[in-house]
């Protein structure tokens, strides 16, 4: 501790709540950055004379096309950058909560989890989600916990219905025995101590599991698992709610904190399902919509003044998670504008390799590390606990909601299931409810992105909150990753299309968002939001030095010239400052591999195929949609991926691309080495046969699913046919071009 920064200290260190320290890699990166700039700066004069003197105009749209994407790396590079000048680590007591706070005096806290398709998002693993948070080391009757149900499914709210029954045993059994994985999936399933008491507990988890999967497949609840009246009210109500296509909200009460107890007889928390008012006339602005209809209803009815919000797939691993954010936001040395303390997404099922990238290391790790030593990470969307008060304008100006009931500092005084709290509560889940309100432009989650997380933690930041990044030893949160390629892929592609509607908004972090938050916010808020762009150098870099090689062009310097040195310098550069950045925030090799070769398949597809989905749907000739991103397990695609093998198995416009690419560097590595054979000068080619290799090897797990694999995960036949067919086509329309 000595040295650090410390807040929260008083003169006895067992009152310590929280510490922040600068990393020691801090340093190197600026120095290294003083040293890379001038490269590029001398890379940008390099194509600029090349440019001024091309003899040709091959040579010229060439030369102009290298230039152009290299401009784009070069300014995701400076962008990089912001999260390298002053990255700092942080360290929690959570231990030191009760020395300065009783708790009894622990504040209320709402849990948001959304759902929205029951196929999609099994209602089993939203229920583990759901007990894990219910479950917290925490005063239950403090802990109210909303679902909320954008499918309006009957065999959501009957996994609901069975999961309170199931909570009565299942959180004393977790408080009694103090286990950590308070989520019974992922107890269960670990070496957990067998006794007679977990061995009945797990019976009881099991016949719950089975019933709920049962109802799934059978897409009904039977009357048989109808087991009283009340149950019995409930479903005929939410029948007659849901036959129409227009539909009211249903909210319904599963346990009630001032009343309902478990077997011990101890207080249960709040369980409340949520299904809002849809209507097609009206828009409902997907999840950020579904939250915003939280933060009212929550409001209504009990208002707590800490909300956490989380992805139905992001199970709490922690129970003590609460106390750690305490440490924040009960320390009295702690700022005001404090907004919210983010936790990082990280994954749980990740085969070795992660061949898809899922762990996001960069994303959701390394680069919160550089955000919080500016003004705090921005929000990705579950993990985080919110001040309410953060949804209500900035810092020094509460905007006041249309209703005082709403209003972050209401006190409700009633009990949650009466008339009147239940009547406001269904009249704000109403779809219409924010007609002619601030909602989703100054109050709550914002409207204008796919990606309300990302959208939402930058409007917060400009209005002048902080936040922080909190980073435990023992992961806080697990989450699931998709199994499918093309799962991955269109979530990928979603992302692109949100991060360009903000990017090329009046809202741009490159210019509103540096004006409001500073040069370094901003920036880096900047670089995830032109993310897509990494299309432009990727794709050129993938065709145009292959495509010019086949055509006996050479578009780079030779081997003996200076110039050559300074694109090696680059690369190496680049190449290997990512991979310490990846190493010290404790990944492997074989990661870090993954992790580049995703990047460029991202190009090729997702930033590729977003971009073009943005600038058609400014243009009025596509829009852009909501796809729930598959939770679902299925067997055999489950077994490949654990074995790190790709999942293809459909035809998709983006293995097309992915394909054409990796065709195109075969045949134009292939004709490099040819030529190499004959006697050609090496000399000469080597650095656009070293790019197409370096794809070739990146292509490896293309090429065993096109010719070597016959599971139903390899490459479709029509993929195959069309991507060859485009590869023929782009080369004969480049021989032309380069005749």
């Amino acid at each position: 501790m000595k040295g650090s920064l410390v807040r929260g200290a008083t003169t006895d260190d067992a009152r310590l709540l929280h510490t922040v320290k600068p990393l020691r890699r801090t340093i190197f990166n600026r120095v290294f950055a003083a040293i890379y700039a001038p490269a590029i700066l001398t890379l940008i004069y390099y194509h600029a004379k090349t440019l001024i003197f091309s003899a040709t105009l091959v040579s010229f749209s060439a030369t102009l096309a290298l230039l152009f994407s290299d401009l784009v790396l070069a300014f995701m590079w400076v962008t990089t950058q912001t999260f390298r000048i002053c990255p700092v680590y942080r360290k929690q007591f959570p231990e030191n909560v009760e020395k300065i706070l009783k708790r009894s005096d622990f504040p209320a806290m709402d849990v948001f989890v959304c759902t929205a398709d029951p196929y999609k998002e099994p209602p089993i693993g939203v229920v583990n989600t759901a007990l894990a948070v219910m479950a917290y080391d925490y005063p239950a009757e403090k802990i109210s916990v909303y679902i909320s149900d954008d499918g309006g499914s009957a065999l959501t709210l009957f996994a609901f219905m069975e999961a309170a029954k199931f909570a009565t045993h299942w959180l004393p059994f977790c408080k009694k025995n103090n286990i950590l994985e308070r989520s019974p999936e992922a107890y269960f399933g670990s070496n957990h101590p067998c006794t007679s008491e977990s061995e009945k507990i797990k019976m009881m988890y099991e016949s719950m599991k089975v019933k709920v999967e049962h109802v799934l497949e059978r897409g009904t609840v039977g009357d048989q698992y109808i087991t009283s009246d009340q149950e019995r009210e409930a479903f005929n109500k939410w029948s007659s709610n849901f036959t129409r296509q227009n539909h009211p909200a249903v909210i319904q009460v599963l346990l009630d904190a001032s009343k309902d107890k478990d077997v011990d007889g101890y207080l249960m928390p709040n369980l409340i399902y949520i299904s809002r008012e849809k209507n097609k006339s009206s828009p409902h602005h997907f999840k950020a919509g579904a939250l915003n209809a939280l933060i009212r209803v929550s409001g209504s009815m009990t208002n707590a003044p800490i909300v956490l919000a989380l992805d139905c797939d992001f199970r709490s691993n922690d129970p003590r998670t609460p106390q750690r954010v305490l440490c924040y936001l009960c320390d009295p040395a702690t700022p005001p504008n404090l907004a919210f303390v983010q936790f990082p997404q990280l994954f749980q099922g990740i085969n070795t390799s992660d061949i898809y990238n899922a762990e996001y290391k960069r994303l959701f790790q390394i680069n919160m590390l550089g955000f919080d030593g500016v003004s705090g990470p921005n929000y990705v969307g579950t993990g985080c606990f919110f001040r309410r008060r953060s949804f209500f304008g900035c810092p020094t100006s509460l905007i006041s909601p249309e209703i005082p009931e709403l209003a972050p500092d209401y006190v409700v005084d009633k009990p949650i299931q009466s008339q009147s709290i239940l009547s406001l509560a269904h009249r704000v889940a109403g779809c219409n409810y924010e007609n002619q309100t601030n909602w989703g432009s100054k109050i709550g989650l914002r409207y204008g992105s796919l990606v309300e997380d990302y959208y939402t933690g930058f409007r917060l930041h400009c209005e002048g909150w902080k936040s922080v990044f909190c980073n435990p030893e023992r992961p806080a949160f697990f989450g699931d990753v998709p199994t499918g390629l093309i799962d991955a892929l269109n979530q990928q592609k979603r992302w692109a299309v949100g991060l360009l509607e903000v990017a090329f908004s009046k809202y741009s972090p490159a210019t509103y968002g540096v004006r409001r938050m500073g040069p370094l916010m901003g920036l880096g808020y900047a670089h995830i939001a032109f993310w897509p762009i990494w299309s432009i150098p990727i794709t050129t870099y993938a065709f145009l030095p292959q495509l010019a090689l086949l055509n006996k062009v050479y578009i780079f310097p030779k081997v003996s010239e200076p110039w050559f040195f300074l694109y090696t310098f680059l690369f190496l550069g680049a190449y290997g400052q990512d991979y310490l950045d990846f190493i010290l925030a404790g990944g492997s090799v074989q990661r870090w591999w993954s992790d580049q070769r995703f990047w460029i398949a991202r190009g090729l597809t997702s930033y590729f195929f977003g971009s073009m989905e943005f600038f058609l749907g400014c243009l009025g000739i596509s829009a852009s949609g909501f796809t729930v991103t598959s939770k679902a397990v299925d067997a055999e695609q489950s077994k490949r991926y654990d074995q790190g093998i790709f999942e293809f198995g459909v035809h998709s416009p983006m293995f097309v691309s992915l394909t054409s690419a990796a065709i195109i560097n075969l045949i134009a590595f292939s004709q490099g080495l040819v030529d190499v054979f004959r006697g050609n000068n090496l000399e000469g080619l080597f650095v656009q046969m070293f790019i197409s290799g370096f794809a070739v090897v990146n292509s490896l797990p293309l090429y065993e699913a096109i010719a070597l694999r016959n599971d139903s995960g390899k490459m479709p036949i029509k993929t195959t046919i069309t991507a060859t067919l485009l590869a023929g086509a782009v080369y004969a329309a480049s021989s032309f071009i380069f005749m």
